[in-house]
């Protein structure tokens, strides 16, 4: 774990800076450690203050399944694709026939007569983790290596993408397939959301489906205040009860914090706990010094 700032910004930034000292990163550790304890848990997490740069790592490196947390970086795919190279890309009308629908696709079975838009699929993989929404943004830039790829211009050498929805969430202990480290999550968000990997009203556009999301009101969300802004992209894995959430979080008049959390308990038939993901969210909040 690391916990250290640097005054680039103001006295309050600095001020902040100074209340994440090396004791309070060790009483994070402890806290965390605790937490996975008492749920026979694994937790992973990064985080960041983007307006001191102080950082928080917890099994930071150690790979966790992706999940649908993929389905942030299929979409921002898409965005710097129509950006960058085919300008009617968004406005293109996507058809499916009824054998491609999978497992949880609340809004693509309901559009199989008619096709929808591809920017109306990434909304419906953002919004509603829509698995059928996935694989066809997958479809539109490679696949599953067409994403490692896309993850790879982003200097990130971890995460990587191997099957489609719903294969890609069936994962066990020592699985490398169709996994990522919180860091690396953590920096990819960063970049995507926050810093300039995306055009403006590209990375605009992310964040207002980050925050429309509609799956993740008992994880990070449910661990921060009501009056901060999330945007954020759960993920659920087969097995495990394995259970993440990635999220941008803005406090009130403050800049934004970024947190990645990867959870999976020992038990194979264990159940997701999105209360676990919660926990850490205000365990990683109060050691960047924004919670009480």
């Amino acid at each position: 774990m690391t916990g250290c700032g640097t005054n680039r910004t103001s006295t309050a930034a600095s001020s902040a800076a100074q209340r994440t000292s090396t004791s309070d990163s060790d009483s994070v550790r402890e806290k965390l450690h605790e937490l996975e304890q008492s749920r026979t848990a694994r937790i992973g997490a990064s985080a960041i203050d983007t307006g001191t740069d102080t950082t928080i790592d917890y099994r930071a490196n150690e790979r966790f399944p992706l999940c649908s947390t993929f389905k942030l970086l299929a979409a921002a795919a898409i965005l710097h694709k129509n950006s960058q190279s085919d300008a009617d890309l968004m406005r293109q009308l996507v058809h499916y026939d009824e054998s491609e629908l999978v497992a949880h696709s609340p809004v693509t079975k309901t559009h199989v007569t008619d096709g929808m838009p591809l920017a109306d699929l990434c909304k419906a993989a953002l919004t509603r983790s829509d698995n059928t929404a996935a694989n066809l943004l997958l479809e539109r830039i490679g696949g599953p290596d067409g994403l490692t790829d896309y993850v790879r211009s982003l200097d990130d050498q971890n995460t990587r993408l191997d099957r489609r929805e719903i294969e890609l969430n069936r994962w066990e202990p020592g699985e490398k397939r169709d996994t990522t480290t919180p860091r690396a999550m953590r920096r990819n968000l960063l970049r995507l959301g926050h810093e300039e990997a995306l055009r403006a009203r590209d990375r605009s556009q992310l964040n207002t489906w980050l925050r429309a999301n509609t799956t993740g009101d008992d994880a990070i969300r449910a661990g921060l205040p009501a009056e901060w802004t999330i945007g954020d992209k759960t993920g659920g894995g087969i097995g495990y009860g394995t259970t993440n959430d990635v999220a941008i979080v803005h406090p009130p008049d403050s800049d934004p914090l970024v947190l990645a959390i990867y959870t999976n308990h020992m038990d194979k038939d264990a159940e997701a706990d999105n209360s676990l993901i919660a926990e850490t969210a205000t365990i990683l909040a109060r050691g960047l010094g924004r919670l009480d």
